[in-house]
């Protein structure tokens, strides 16, 4: 009788465990569940409020033409052959010329984007001979390692006017085609960098905020400054992606130790964006995304992320250039 009873305790007691964990395990499930739904929601309010609530005519690739800076190498490359294979137009502007025959629908034309007068230029040409650009793609960038003291006044001027003053005179040449039909699509190509300062990339940091600043102070512009809040605008912050950019970072792996992305993954979210015509913030790899609001943590949040990523720099450092402090 005793051990009837004991057992029937123990029975009790693996009963209660058992409903105790699957209540836990419900109220897990129903945490996630309600914050997949916030998420839900407030994707789905910034993106109508990034659009200005704004719908947009269906894409049709017949009635569209891309310009698109650095389009001869890296991302920008990427970008042109994808959307060469989906039938766009795009016209290239970069100082550099094309390394293989280009696509029947691209166009190059070889440009100093930093040079108003090149620009100008150009941009009569492209006028005359391909007509209005109705997407412009910024995404021409320059990077030179060095400390702050090391960095050359050559080196620092041209990381500041590619990545970006020549924002700015791409748009006086081209934002007004835009503006003049409320229609049309600008994407700014930045960076993570734009929310962590690292060392030894002080001026590309720099110039990639200064890069989300345009963005965002474009976007307050063609609202309430020119009437034109159907023309749509999209940032792109991505991390390292494998390009002869950072090929002094790549070539040292094993101290360098960062995954790297493929330009195909930025030029996937880029084109998801033109062909939807939405606006938005794109941060890759997306599951990264909270790097948008890093400057909202607290200070001693933000500090070891910003040593992390300068202990990653400092370390191809010291193998780059040995003995070198």
């Amino acid at each position: 009788m005793a051990g009837q009873g004991l057992d029937a305790s123990f029975g009790w007691l693996a009963s209660l465990s058992s409903i105790m964990h699957a209540s836990a395990a419900f109220k897990i499930f129903a945490a996630l569940s309600s914050l997949l739904v916030v998420y839900y929601i407030h994707s789905r309010i910034s993106e109508r409020v990034l659009n200005n609530y704004q719908s947009s005519d269906p894409w049709v690739s017949e009635n569209e033409l891309v310009l698109l800076t650095g389009g001869n190498g890296g991302i920008g490359k990427q970008i042109m052959q994808d959307l060469s294979e989906r039938g766009v137009r795009v016209v290239i502007l970069d100082i550099q010329r094309p390394t293989a025959k280009l696509p029947k629908n691209v166009v190059f034309y070889e440009t100093d984007i930093t040079s108003a007068a090149s620009l100008s230029e150009v941009a009569a040409s492209i006028r005359k001979t391909q007509g209005d650009p109705t997407i412009i793609v910024n995404n021409a960038g320059v990077f030179h390692h060095g400390s702050i003291l090391e960095k050359s006044e050559s080196e620092l001027r041209r990381t500041f006017d590619v990545n970006t003053i020549s924002h700015f005179l791409i748009m006086k040449e081209f934002l007004p085609g835009l503006i003049c039909r409320n229609k049309g699509h600008v994407i700014t190509m930045a960076s993570i960098a734009s929310f962590v300062a690292v060392g030894e990339m002080v001026d590309y940091c720099c110039s990639k905020a200064s890069a989300l600043a345009f963005h965002e102070g474009l976007r307050q512009e063609l609202k309430f400054w020119y009437d034109a809040p159907n023309v749509r605008t999209s940032i792109v912050h991505p991390l390292w992606v494998k390009t002869p950019m950072i090929k002094g970072f790549t070539e040292y792996q094993a101290e360098f130790g960062q995954e790297l992305m493929s330009p195909k993954v930025v030029s996937q979210a880029v084109l998801e964006h033109i062909f939807e015509r939405k606006s938005g913030q794109i941060v890759l790899p997306r599951h990264l995304r909270v790097a948008g609001s890093l400057r909202a943590f607290p200070l001693w949040l933000q500090e070891p992320v910003r040593s992390f990523f300068s202990k990653v720099v400092r370390r191809v450092r010291d193998v780059r250039i040995p003995g070198k402090s």
